[in-house]
């Protein structure tokens, strides 16, 4: 929302609820029945109690094609005027509270809550002159509320289920600073650094600490192991200390007592459960929780005396009881508290998915009495407001979908209600599928051997992925199953993404963990009662030997068959009849028992990889065939991925232009009696490889191209009544292998070389051109896609080493987990020779045990085989997997090989097996290197985390919006942008809550557009947010977060925060030495940025040694002659010339002259610029050259011009920096101005022709006088 808004985000994860008004945010933990409404009631809120701008409606009408015409006019306009309340609340000052009418009363018991001074209470009402308010009543419906309105907080005798709450909330406020459960992966907690660099200097708005702009105050001393060269790549500073986490203990247990639950008699006196309390002073007690709240009773661990003891000090809360039997809870209690709500709401909301860290420190295991009551509970399975009902996910994930969405507040709703159903879901699959891994889930059918054996835990499927019943024998075997739920979740995602109305998929999640792929999908109602083979009505059970159609199926199917590129065709059954389909024959159509139409095993989606399935009597093109496919794959499941089918889609379209736009042009040359020379290739007939190359030669030959396209264009669109009109649009679509002969349209048929199926006679035709379309498919992705890639030799040697350690650890038992996997990393990445695993005695078990573990955990065979890996075998298992997955020969036989000839990192290797692996280490420095002893023990192995695959809906609107925005920005219209951006960010906000990827997209291209327009401040708040969520979402060190670190620098650089800025960059430098080493044409640009801010600070030796590494790496990447080069040869020479070593700085301003000169010219501005600045060099070197001269002949009576050495100033620096990271400002005259936004926009619209993807940033065009452009 616009200026100083409400934005209310919840996260239902948790029950966190972020509620910001301007700069300020404050964040609530509620349980879920409140919260859900309240959710649901800040959705209406945000578009009833918000003013439309034009740039609303106008993106409105443009972004969004659900809506009708007459959505407008539902949203309705409601002046929302604040008002202050008086709170008065026992013990404390009365305070004001700023309310809004359209708050509800819970949302004013949720600031209570979270307040420092009153976040104890939990079990209260709110009291207006005696009368008790009703928690989901509107402000503004409750009679005599006004301005002053005297509020009064009332307690209220607690039952059970609110003493359970209160003991909840107490133990997540002590708790609030623990980085226990971010560590261990629960409760969608994760970890957060960004605190700890930048030290309160960022603030609210960036504006808190100036002090770091006064240069004798920075310490510019990067740390050792981050200077260029340096080959040192410690683990430890990965995870830096947090000084907050430092343990404030204010109790050494609080637990549930072993008295519970209450007897009769003791109910009949108010007892509702008992808890069991240590001090930090070491005082036990016990304390009873009653109907009036709680007092000291005189129960021992071993006696049971329930009656109050002398003195009983009864307290309404908890911690009121705390604070006066324990000096040091009440001082380390308050302490906490005031940290708490110093801290950033984005380091303690909790994220949508669970993200895990794969290091992590040694952290004590405290008594929690919540977290075991969770445990064992299966908390998931459940809801507060819905006690001892397991979920039905299916009817959830299935209504949330029918809900109405013909507005957009229906869609927010709808797309709000989906989102959080599908994260509950993901949560509960993944405990469900590691609980099945466990061995602690009865199979359903438990007579069947371990790999066949299926599951059902809180109304959720659990099937293997493994070959049951040679289903999978002709594509592949269990290679083939193993492939098939991720190819079948694709298939759901693409599905769920068109969101046909009436058309249903099952909530799937594909969880790899302990070696096994388990996938996890909602049960449609009534198929565990009847057979398969009554059930499918519509596809084949049978991969194509049996097929059936339905009606009501190729109904709603055709609407998925455009975005879907899935072409209408015909298979014959086994009486050979033909059957219509709209998908792949193994693509299932089921009707439940709840009437809806659902399709299931949708493996086949997309088409397959002609390149990896060999087909008798079929030649791919000669491009495929020069690098050597077809080759044989394991498995006959290869597909081409959904992107690679759009790319390739959007290539053909702009062949399809071409070739319309040549004939035109020939059309029009010949009706005025002139010869246009075309490439003799362009003609009807042509190839597709031909028209490849043919149009590329025609742009740059044929004069008016341009306006032809821009004409063909205009046809395309027409109706076509001009018979040469239409031959045009005949003979272009012929030639692109369009299915339409009047239009574009470009489809597949997945069933194309899939074995067993077969096709009618009178179809040869149609499948021979979609035969040839796939083969096109296949080399446009060796030759056009693949090219513009480079071999990841740490990517191939991790993944090669993935596949080998998923059969490793399925021989392996639970209680050697920790053994096997240090055996298995010291093979892997130790220079230790003689690895051998050593398992404790204690920890063998007989025979006769391991035989029957073994029938109820998945794990078969011999479980001690893991323990003769050898470091040798491993690798030549990993040089064997290369050759035989990825068709590469890896030139070494131990990591030290790969080491030295591929100039890998073995830290690099670590994280990249840990995080694929999903396995947790310890954090440390590991000795790789040793030949003495190995690198890892078991007690280094923390953990086994699942590695999760899940379907991410999107909140399509919010994206239309974002869309637009970016549109605008590209158009010139930066603040028409902005604030498109900024709804796009509240619309984001009320679909996933505050924590998402996407959300962190808009805050930083937020971030980029007011750093351009000027409000630094506004550009760092933004940032700041970025980096924070990035941390959170994505990763402490995900590539992602490395560079939203770069741009905060950029930022605080631009705020005067220098010392935060260069800390902030050796972080981002750390970082990415840790996850890809310094050979990385990337380091170049993080380089030139800690480079210039050294400069800014005169520390030029150290600037020196980063600007010349970056110069070495852009050379490397992009050439010698690259005009990145030429940048940097210029930033060198500005540094060595602040050094008065005017000779060098010379030398390598004469080198960036030299390649401006030979790019762009000697007219081009950059040249002359280059110019200007060697002759300014010059004088200076010859004015230096002559005092020394004057000096060596007149020793000290020389008469000495003084040379000025001056320090680069601040906004020299930041002019440069602005340039190396894509911003730059060019003075434009208002005249230059329009005329190069109306030829942007008309580039735009030509461009986009409803296909263009989103782009996350791009030209930005500033409103006055001048024009910053990515570069």
């Amino acid at each position: 929302m616009k200026g100083d808004a409400c934005t209310c985000c919840y996260s239902p994860d948790t029950g966190y609820l972020e509620v910001s008004q301007g700069q300020a945010a404050v964040v609530y933990k509620a349980s879920s029945k409140p919260v859900l409404a309240l959710a649901v009631f800040y959705h209406k809120q945000l578009w009833l109690s918000r003013a439309r701008s034009p740039s609303l409606a106008e993106s409105k009408q443009d972004s969004s094609d659900h809506a009708d015409d007459g959505n407008e006019q539902e949203v309705i306009v409601i002046q929302d005027t604040g008002f202050t309340v008086k709170i008065q609340a026992p013990g404390i000052e009365p305070f004001d509270l700023q309310v809004s009418p359209q708050e509800m009363v819970q949302e004013i018991h949720q600031v209570l809550m979270d307040r420092e001074d009153t976040c104890h209470r939990t079990c209260f009402s709110l009291q207006l002159d005696g009368n008790v308010l009703d928690n989901f009543a509107e402000l503004k419906s409750i009679e005599g509320l006004q301005e002053g309105s005297l509020l009064k907080v009332v307690e209220e005798p607690y039952t059970v289920r609110e003493a359970r709450i209160h003991v909840r909330h107490i133990r997540d406020l002590l708790k609030s600073l623990d980085p226990s459960d971010a560590y261990n992966g629960v409760d969608c907690n994760s970890l957060s650094f960004l605190s700890v660099f930048t030290d309160g200097d960022l603030g609210d708005s960036g504006k808190r600490k100036k002090k770091g702009s006064e240069l004798e105050q920075i310490d510019c001393t990067p740390p050792e192991h981050i200077l260029p060269g340096s080959k040192e790549r410690p683990l430890m500073p990965l995870q830096p200390q947090n000084k907050d986490w430092k343990p404030l203990q204010c109790l050494k247990v609080l637990t549930m007592s072993g008295w519970n639950p209450p007897p009769g008699n003791r109910k009949m006196h108010g007892d509702l459960m008992y808890l069991y309390v240590v001090t930090v002073e070491d005082r036990h007690v016990s304390i009873t929780a009653s109907t009036r709240g709680y007092y000291l009773n005189q129960s021992t661990t071993y006696t049971f005396n329930p009656k109050p003891a002398n003195p009983s000090f009864l307290s309404h809360s908890l911690v009121e009881l705390l604070i006066q039997i324990s000096p040091a809870f009440k001082r380390n209690f308050t302490a906490l508290q005031k940290k708490r709500v110093q801290r950033h709401p984005f380091e303690r909301i909790a994220t949508p998915f669970q993200v895990y860290s794969w290091t992590a420190p040694q952290m004590d295991h405290t008594m929690d009495c919540v977290r075991a009551e969770d445990a064992y509970t299966s908390r998931l399975g459940y809801e507060e407001h819905i006690p001892g009902q397991t979920r039905e996910w299916n009817e959830e994930l299935q209504t949330t979908r029918e809900l109405p969405r013909k507005n957009l507040p229906e869609r927010l709703l709808r797309e709000r209600a989906i989102f959080k159903v599908h994260s509950d879901f993901a949560a509960a699959a993944t405990r469900g599928a590691m609980a099945v891994i466990d061995g602690n889930v009865m199979a359903i059918n438990p007579g069947e051997e371990t790999r066949m054996q299926m599951f059902i835990w809180n109304n959720i499927f659990f099937s293997l992925g493994f070959d049951v019943r040679d289903h999978y024998r002709e594509l592949g075997g269990d290679a083939a199953a193993h492939a098939a739920p991720t190819n079948d979740l694709n298939g759901v995602r693409a599905y769920s993404a068109v969101d046909v109305e009436g058309l249903y998929t099952l909530g799937t999640v594909v969880v790899d963990y302990r070696g096994y792929r388990v996938t996890a999908q909602s049960i449609i109602p009534g198929i565990l009662e009847r057979e398969q083979e009554q059930s499918v009505i519509y596809g084949s059970i049978d991969f194509g030997k049996t097929v059936v159609s339905h009606p009501k199926y190729l109904e709603l199917l055709e609407k998925t068959s455009r975005p879907l590129k899935v072409q209408r065709h015909a298979v014959l059954n086994e009486k050979d009849v033909a059957v219509e389909l709209y998908s792949s024959v193994e693509c299932k159509g089921i009707i439940g028992n709840d009437s809806r139409h659902y399709i299931l095993d949708l493996l086949r989606t997309f088409p397959p990889d002609l390149n990896f399935l060999p087909v008798e009597g079929e030649e791919l093109s000669v491009e495929s065939q020069k690098q050597g496919y077809p080759r044989q794959h394991r498995h006959r499941l290869a597909c081409l991925r959904q992107e690679l089918i759009e790319a390739f889609v959007e290539h053909r379209y702009l062949l399809f232009m071409k070739m319309a736009a040549l004939q035109l042009m020939q059309q029009k040359a010949n009706k005025d009696g002139k010869s246009v020379a075309l490439p003799e290739s362009i003609t009807a007939e042509a190839s597709p490889e031909v028209l490849e190359k043919a149009p590329e030669e025609a742009d740059e030959t044929i004069p008016g191209l341009a306006q032809a396209k821009e004409l063909a264009e205009t046809l395309a669109a027409e109706d076509g009544s001009d018979p040469k009109s239409r031959e045009v649009v005949f003979n272009a679509c012929k030639a692109v292998g369009s299915i339409s002969n009047n239009s574009f349209d470009i489809r597949f048929n997945p069933d194309i070389f899939s074995p067993g199926v077969r096709f009618p006679e009178a179809s040869a035709e149609d499948i021979r051109k979609q035969q040839q379309l796939l083969k096109d498919a296949a080399a446009f992705l060796v030759s056009c896609q693949i090219p513009s890639l480079r071999i990841g030799i740490t990517e191939l040697i991790t993944r090669c080493a993935k596949h080998i350690f998923k059969t490793y650890l399925q021989g392996v038992e639970l209680s050697a987990l920790s053994a096997a996997v240090s055996h298995f990393l010291n093979c892997f990445l130790s220079s230790y020779p003689d690895a051998v695993a050593h398992l404790p005695a204690d920890e063998l078990v007989s025979r006769k045990k391991n035989r029957k573990r073994r029938n109820r955990v998945p794990g078969a065979g011999d479980n001690t085989a893991w323990a003769n890996l050898t470091p040798s075998e491993l690798w030549k298992s990993i040089g064997t997997e290369a050759h035989g997955y990825y068709h590469f020969t890896l030139q070494c036989e131990s990591v030290d090989q790969a080491v030295e000839k591929y100039g890998l990192q073995k830290i690099t290797l670590l994280r990249e097996i840990s995080v694929k692996a999903g396995i947790q280490i310890l954090i440390k420095e590991y000795n790789f290197d040793s030949r003495h002893k190995p690198a890892f023990t078991e007690e280094d192995i923390l953990n086994i985390f699942p590695v999760v695959k899940h379907v991410n809906p999107k909140a399509s609107d919010a994206f239309h919006f974002f869309q637009s925005g970016q549109a605008k920005v590209q158009q010139g219209f930066l603040k028409e942008g902005c604030e498109l951006i900024n709804e796009a960010l509240n619309l984001f906000n009320n679909v996933y809550g505050a924590m998402h990827v996407e959300i962190c997209a808009c805050l930083r291209l937020l971030a980029r557009l007011n750093y351009i327009m000027g409000d630094h401040p506004e550009a760092l708040s933004n940032q700041q947010k970025a980096v924070l969520m990035s941390e959170r979402v994505l990763g402490i060190e995900h590539p992602n977060t490395i560079q939203e670190y770069m741009h905060l620098a950029l930022y605080c650089f631009a705020n005067g925060q220098l010392s935060t800025a260069l800390k902030l960059l050796y972080r981002a430098r750390y970082l990415m030495l840790l996850v890809c080493g310094e050979d990385h044409p990337e380091m170049a640009l993080l380089d030139s940025n800690i480079g210039l801010v050294l400069h800014g600070v005169m520390e030029y030796d150290l600037s020196l040694r980063f600007l010349e590494n970056a110069l070495s790496i852009n050379s490397k990447y992009h050439g010698p002659r690259s005009l990145k080069v030429a940048l940097s040869h210029h930033l060198v020479a500005r540094v060595y010339e602040s050094k008065a070593e005017f000779r060098s700085a010379l030398q390598h301003e004469k080198e960036g002259y030299t390649i401006y000169k030979n790019q762009v010219g000697e007219a081009h501005e950059k040249t002359k610029e280059s110019s200007e600045y060697l002759k300014y060099l010059t004088q200076q070197a010859v004015a230096l050259q002559r005092t020394m001269n004057e000096i060596y002949k007149n020793g000290s009576n020389a008469s000495i011009v003084p040379l000025k050495f001056t320090a680069p100033s601040m906004a020299s620096v930041l002019e440069q920096l602005n340039i190396i990271n894509g911003i730059i400002f060019i003075p434009l005259s208002q005249k230059d101005l329009e005329t190069l936004k109306v030829e942007v926009q008309r580039r735009q619209q030509l461009q986009d022709s409803g296909k263009s993807q989103a782009q996350q940033e791009g030209i930005a065009l500033a409103p006055d006088d001048k024009l910053p452009v990515d570069d």
